[in-house]
């Protein structure tokens, strides 16, 4: 884990070009349609919709004597998804997991924003604010999107030349009961803040006299659903927090604590190569945390095991009560990735979409497909959202960075019909 680290941090340098200076304008903090509009200077305008791996990546390296990039997105920041597991057990501050997107490195434009609709023909989009925006800096899941608010900001619209579609996944709950209320995700910052303090309050909670040996065993119990790499890492970290920090300073809590992985594969890490899945089931074996492939989970409810959710008084504080997850045998998984509401609202019937993921189909090129089958030459796809047709290359950071650093070389050259993408296996 700590190499593939290392190689996405060496390919996110910051883009420096001291010779063309003047040719650069400097990021204002407010700033009109009509002032950048006037700032185009016969440059084509290209909106990154994202500010993820594939949105950042891409907004930094193009280049900005023939391009005015232009980021719209409700985070004013980028997060580095690798190091969140770190920072929710404590291993980092947050900050280190953070860039923001505003910077004076950065020559690209930006709008806090959230895309609400796009006219594919007049080439304009109409964009929402998202500045007071209370989910714009959590995970949100499929269930949440629904129950959110129609809207939050007022409205404003961009004409573009190029569209970049980086907007990302959202986490899939699949509709299991007791996932979009209890479980906790890990795609942000604020989710790692949220991880950070329950494990700390779970600690405290289990450390107090009035506490039984059973419930201690019980709040220390920690279930990880998802073998991919978010779950994989993420147990690692913990595991590391209990034997290097927490049994110094729970001695006696730290041997009671557990961690279980559960997957509905047969096997964890299954997008990657078969030896290295096989090396982290015999590491984690080895460390005493417990896999339990084909699993799938049912429920997650409040409370111990064999106590009615209807018993748990709604003045309870939620760090002093345990969760109970089932799982069976048939049934469907309780997380995973979920397409961009963007996605599903404003492009729908308009590009074609993966028949399992939804997400969108674009060719080698990263151009978007149409549901006909045509190419938009203009409007591409990449990162969590997207899905090279005929591949099966996973949903990680590192293929999202692949896809933006070539698809900015690609438009700085002019070249981008000269050779289709193809990713390069860094290793984990």
């Amino acid at each position: 884990m700590a190499l593939s680290t290392r190689s996405v941090l060496a390919s996110t340098r910051t883009w420096r070009c001291s010779s063309c200076s003047n040719a650069i304008i400097s990021q204002r903090r407010s700033i009109s349609i009509q002032e950048l509009d006037q700032q185009r200077n016969g440059r084509e305008r290209v909106v990154v919709l994202g500010s993820g791996w594939a949105g950042f990546t891409l907004s930094r390296e193009l280049d900005p004597r023939k391009f005015q990039p232009v980021v719209v997105s409700p985070r004013s920041y980028f997060v580095f998804t690798p190091l969140l597991a770190s920072t929710s057990t404590g291993t980092l501050e947050f900050r280190t997991a953070l860039e923001p997107i505003r910077s004076r490195r950065a020559k690209a434009q930006f709008f806090q924003g959230w895309a609400d609709a796009v006219d594919l023909e007049k080439k304009t989009l109409s964009i929402e604010e998202a500045v007071e925006d209370p989910m714009q800096q959590s995970d949100m899941t499929s269930a949440k999107t629904e129950d959110a608010p129609k809207k939050k900001g007022k409205m404003f619209s961009m004409s573009y030349d190029k569209l970049i579609i980086s907007v990302g996944c959202y986490s899939q709950t699949f509709g299991t009961p007791g996932v979009k209320e209890h479980a906790y995700f890990l795609k942000d910052i604020s989710d790692a803040r949220k991880i950070r303090n329950r494990l700390l309050s779970l600690f405290e909670t289990a450390a107090l006299p009035t506490t039984s040996l059973e419930t201690k065993k019980q709040l220390l119990n920690l279930a990880v659903v998802g073998g991919g790499p978010t779950g994989i890492e993420w147990s690692a970290e913990f595991h590391d927090l209990i034997a290097e920090d927490m049994a110094k300073l729970y001695p006696d809590l730290a041997k009671l604590a557990k961690i279980t992985v559960y997957d509905v594969a047969p096997t964890v890490l299954s997008m990657f190569d078969e030896k290295l899945a096989r090396y982290a089931m015999k590491t984690f074996k080895r460390q005493g945390i417990e896999i339990l492939t084909s699993h799938k989970v049912k429920t997650l409810r409040p409370g111990p095991p064999g106590e009615n959710s209807a018993q748990q008084s709604d003045d309870d504080p939620p760090t002093t009560t345990p969760y109970t997850l089932d799982t069976q045998e048939d049934g469907e998984v309780a997380v995973g990735l979920a397409v961009n509401p963007f996605i599903e609202k404003a492009l729908a019937g308009h590009v074609k979409q993966h028949d399992r993921s939804h997400g969108i189909l674009t060719n080698d090129r990263l151009r978007v497909k149409r549901s006909d089958d045509s190419i938009m030459s203009e409007v591409y796809a990449l990162g969590d959202c997207a899905v090279l047709e005929g591949s099966s290359y996973p949903a990680t950071a590192q293929v999202a960075n692949q896809k933006a650093r070539w698809l900015a070389k690609r438009l700085n050259k002019g070249d981008i019909e000269a050779k289709g993408f193809t990713y390069k296996d860094l290793g984990e």
